[in-house]
């Protein structure tokens, strides 16, 4: 249970929520994520949906991955929003950048906050990855450039701030000060970039000065990921730049079965994006194979950071319990349920 919320729309009479499947299993995982919404009834205001475009698939059509229709609707029209996946390829395309990534920057969206917990999993894992989430080498400053001799190097810059990080700071020390064990480790690798992650860590340890209830421990992040896969029970709260954050969530993903159950939310202090922390799937899109779970937890998480806690509690425990009893899973985790099964099962629980 993580209190995050910086803003509150419980007084509403209304929650308009925008929806942006984007590529791949997105707009599979994202329709039961509505649905989950949908089936809370009075527990949260009247829902209204904003179907929104963006994506690579978008972009090869439109020439652009993220419209500027759908920014302007987002901050005009929206409370909150569920984003689904986006199928960055992984070589150059002239003009396309992410539009997740793009999304973070324009809504000023500074934390991704992503529990990993383990339900029906062996070991036992409960922790929760704080990642800044707008600047480290993600800011994509990148040339590609030739020598003399005419060979290419490749260059990019890495982007650490003192008020990114003391925000990111506070955010991961608000949700350990909630937290039973109230422990928060720094991530970082300041051994080696002593300049970039030397300020992240300072910035941290700065903060820290006014959390005098929460323990706080170092790890380095090539240790913390042998660690994570060695000893998870070690880990808390971990508080990381935006680089490492995302290969730790992803990696302790592993621990709880599939990133088809890690949830997250791209948190600013006056909106949040829902988002599963799986990609698009290609290889299985459109073949109602995709796990929901992520998606529908990330909703959960989106509803808690607006302040409707028992809604979110309600999906939280219906998802938990379809998990521990394993009888309806999708072949990420082992078994042979359809995704729509899946949410079937949830929605009868909720």
């Amino acid at each position: 249970m993580l209190p995050l919320r910086a803003f509150s729309t419980a007084s509403r009479n209304v929650l308009r929520i925008g929806l942006i499947p984007a590529d791949g299993i997105g707009r599979e995982v994202i329709p039961a994520a509505r649905q989950a919404i949908e089936a809370l009834g009075s527990a949260i205001p009247k829902t209204e949906f904003l179907d929104l475009d963006a994506g690579f698939e978008y972009f090869q059509k439109h020439g652009k991955a993220l419209p500027e229709a759908t920014l302007q609707k987002l901050k005009e029209e929206c409370d909150c929003a569920m984003f689904g996946s986006v199928s960055s390829p992984s070589t150059k395309v002239a003009g396309y950048s992410s539009p997740i990534v793009a999304l973070r920057k324009a809504m000023n969206l500074y934390a991704n906050i992503r529990p990993v917990v383990s339900t029906s999993t062996k070991p036992e894992v409960d922790l929760v990855v704080v990642r800044e989430n707008t600047e480290c080498l993600y800011v994509k400053q990148e040339t590609l450039e030739k020598t003399a001799d005419g060979k290419q190097v490749a260059k990019a810059t890495r982007v650490i701030t003192e008020h990114a990080s003391k925000k990111i700071a506070q955010m991961a020390f608000k949700i350990a000060e909630a937290r039973p064990r109230k422990h928060l480790t720094i991530i970082h690798k300041s051994n080696v970039l002593s300049i970039t992650d030397g300020l992240f860590r300072e910035s941290v340890r700065e903060v820290a000065k006014d959390w005098p209830g929460v323990t706080v421990a170092e790890q380095l992040v090539d240790s913390a990921v042998y660690k994570l896969f060695r000893e998870p029970g070690v880990f808390d709260v971990m508080v990381a730049p935006n680089l490492y954050g995302d290969i730790l969530s992803d990696a302790a993903a592993a621990l709880v079965g599939s990133l088809g159950v890690v949830p997250s939310i791209n948190a600013g202090d006056h909106f949040v994006i829902g988002e599963p922390v799986h990609g698009s799937a290609p290889d299985i899109a459109g073949q109602n194979k995709a796990n929901p779970i992520a998606s529908i937890r990330s909703a959960a998480m989106m509803l808690r950071h607006l302040g409707y806690d028992d809604a979110a509690l309600r999906i939280e425990k219906a998802v938990d319990t379809v998990l521990v009893e394993g009888r309806l899973v999708t072949p990420d985790l082992g078994g042979k349920a359809t995704t729509q099964q899946v949410t079937d099962a949830v929605l009868k629980l909720i």
